[in-house]
């Protein structure tokens, strides 16, 4: 399996590309489709997962589906979002959602060769969700290499963000990508999240 970042304009968030031979799947939406086309190129991109919803991480999502063909994967709670240009800080705003795959709770895909695990979790926004794909943790906006998502956005919530934090600890991964910024190691990892599940447990 092989990850590609793309780093957006939009608040240099990040967008990557996970494949495994010609099999691929999209995490996050932040890039022009163009910037993508040139990183996917022949591959076959069987799906878009959002991490959440603010528009740096979704802005291009529905363009996405439609050049390849894909349905969009998020949190059912994205929806409030995606709808509302106050709630994912941008100029986006969707209103037909047919190229959606909302999921409630934890779940799994398998995209022909690509199997996927999705944790809900919250306290970035309503609709954080974490993929782990092999070993590698998609985290979207909820922890960073040095530090963890803010929290004084709409649906954000401190006693949420300190239970994601516990369950992402529990979850057996080896490197933790992020929306924004660098990948982590686990171990980078583990003396992070320690840290902020002590600081906001006091």
């Amino acid at each position: 399996m092989s990850v590609e970042k793309v780093v957006s304009n939009l608040l240099d968030s990040n967008t990557f590309i996970v494949s495994n031979g010609a099999d691929a799947v999209i995490v996050d939406a932040g890039c022009s489709v163009e910037q993508i086309k040139n990183v996917v190129k022949n591959k076959h991109v069987l799906a878009v997962l959002l991490t959440h919803a603010h528009y740096d991480h979704a802005m291009f999502a529905v363009q996405y589906a439609n050049e390849f063909g894909c349905k969009i994967y998020a949190s059912k709670a994205s929806q409030e979002y995606l709808q509302d240009m106050e709630k994912n800080y941008g100029p986006l705003k969707i209103d037909d959602f047919k190229c959606f795959n909302f999921f409630s709770g934890d779940n799994s895909f398998e995209f022909s060769s690509i199997k996927v695990k999705a944790f809900v979790l919250s306290g970035h926004s309503k609709c954080d969700v974490c993929y782990l794909i092999d070993d590698v943790l998609f985290a979207g906006d909820l922890v960073f290499k040095k530090g963890i998502g803010r929290m004084d956005l709409y649906g954000g919530s401190k006693f949420e963000m300190l239970e994601s934090l516990k369950r992402i600890f529990e979850i057996d991964f080896k490197i933790l990508q992020s929306g924004h910024g660098e990948a982590s190691s686990h171990e980078e990892q583990s003396r992070n999240l320690k840290t902020f599940i002590k600081f906001l447990s006091r």
